[in-house]
């Protein structure tokens, strides 16, 4: 995140250009430090020092780091620090501003003391920035009166590393009594604790659609009902870690279905955290406060389903997905096809499901655990009272170790937790039908 931050203040010092800036960061993913410039900038070496080993390298044909210890220019704990550096975006960041832009290190280094200044930066805030060190960096730009708001931050960052992308970084969170909106995606978690979280567009959709591709590795152009559900599946697993972190420390909350809502309003007391992510601007939306209101009329979610397929002689087995996520279902129908089973029907709540269940009986259902009208434990029940030998794996983000709990009780026979692993669902399906 430094390298975003620092490189929007050398464009806004007319340091660099808006183009050589998305240059060099184009260019972290596939630059590798150079050991030399590590050295100098570690302060184990001077730049004559290693114009000096350059010179050796010439002429030994060795590599930088083992001439640097065979000549005493470096020790080999020292050598073997800086090899564990290499990978640093930070690091490469000075670097290509020194061989792509021209600029000297002293140079580089008194921007980044007046980018301290001018940030409000202490000496370790920066040296946490620069590492992209969460627990330290969130503080500075999330800290928030309510509880949990800073824990929120830095879980959804964590998240848009793991899923959508590194190239990002965050305004300071600002406090709201109204967010007017294009397009909000939010979820609500109840209990102990009264949250809604979410992602919402102010103006630009861009920032959502980045997230819902990423997540959903598909191609969507415009927003509809497909990237709010995808939103909503991202925002779900952040909400299942959350649930799960807070639940350890004696909070519990119990998690409901998404929903998206667009051109309203949000009123109540909240928090608003601008996030660029590839420079496509989004609000992560915080409210710690039961009085909140979202908006009105939610948008109806993509109910559309894939119809049944007709089990053939040589399938595994038939199977019916309940979920109301078309994202969750068509990842998991895609595993399912593709290691031979055949998915007879999808429904998209609880209720449903029990009539598929009881039309088809196949040999395995999958039933989602948060989904309106009926939830999946609700389902369940009425599913083993119509049969009590019947197949049932739930479906689940984490945080809901009580419903899953429970729902092994009522004689689930397993769960999956989202996102989705191939080979996770496989080994739980092969176990249930043996």
């Amino acid at each position: 995140m430094f390298c975003q931050l620092f490189g929007k203040y050398l464009i806004e010092m007319n340091v660099i250009t808006k183009d050589e800036y998305e240059d060099i960061i184009l260019a972290l993913r596939n630059t590798r430090i150079k050991i030399g410039f590590l050295a100098i900038e570690e302060g184990y070496l001077t730049e004559t020092e290693v114009k000096e080993i350059h010179r050796l390298q010439a002429i030994e044909d060795a590599k930088f780091g083992e001439i640097a210890v065979n000549n005493n220019f470096l020790s080999k704990e020292q050598l073997d620090k800086l090899l564990s550096m290499q990978e640093g975006d930070y690091v490469k960041f000075i670097q290509l501003l020194c061989e792509d832009k021209g600029l000297f290190l002293a140079e580089i280094n008194g921007y980044i003391e007046d980018f301290r200044k001018r940030q409000g930066f202490d000496e370790n805030e920066l040296e946490a920035l620069k590492h992209d060190e969460f627990d330290k960096v969130v503080p500075m730009f999330a800290f928030a009166s309510k509880p949990f708001v800073t824990d929120l931050v830095g879980l959804m960052l964590r998240n848009i590393t793991r899923f959508v992308s590194t190239d990002f970084y965050i305004d300071r969170i600002i406090r709201v009594k109204q967010a007017d909106y294009k397009s909000f995606v939010t979820m609500e978690l109840k209990g102990d604790a009264d949250i809604h979280i979410g992602f919402l567009a102010d103006d630009n959709q861009d920032g959502m659609l980045l997230i819902a591709n990423r997540y959903a590795d598909e191609q969507y152009t415009e927003a509809n009902e497909d990237v709010y559900d995808a939103v909503g599946e991202f925002i779900n697993c952040i909400s299942g870690l959350f649930a799960t972190n807070i639940f350890h420390k004696g909070v519990k909350v119990d998690i409901f279905p998404q929903h998206a809502y667009e051109n309203q309003s949000a009123m109540g007391d909240a928090y608003v955290l601008p996030l660029y992510i590839e420079d496509k601007k989004v609000l992560f939306y915080i409210a710690i406060n039961s009085e909140v209101k979202i908006g009105e009329d939610p948008i109806e979610g993509n109910i559309e389903v894939l119809e049944g397929s007709p089990e053939s002689e040589d399938s595994k087995g038939s199977v019916v997905i309940v979920d109301d996520s078309s994202l969750s279902r068509k990842i998991l129908r895609t595993i399912l096809e593709e290691n031979g089973y055949t998915v007879v029907c999808e429904a998209i709540d609880g209720i449903e499901g029990v009539d598929a269940y009881k039309e088809y009986k196949p040999d395995l259902i999958t039933l989602d655990i948060t989904m309106p009208k009926l939830t999946g434990n609700g389902a369940l029940k009425e599913i083993m009272e119509y049969d009590s030998n019947a197949n049932v794996i739930m479906i689940t983000a984490a945080g809901q170790e009580d419903k899953i709990l429970e729902a092994l009780k009522c004689g689930a026979k397993r769960f999956i937790t989202k996102p989705f692993l191939a080979e996770d669902i496989m080994k739980n399906i092969t176990e249930v039908l043996g």
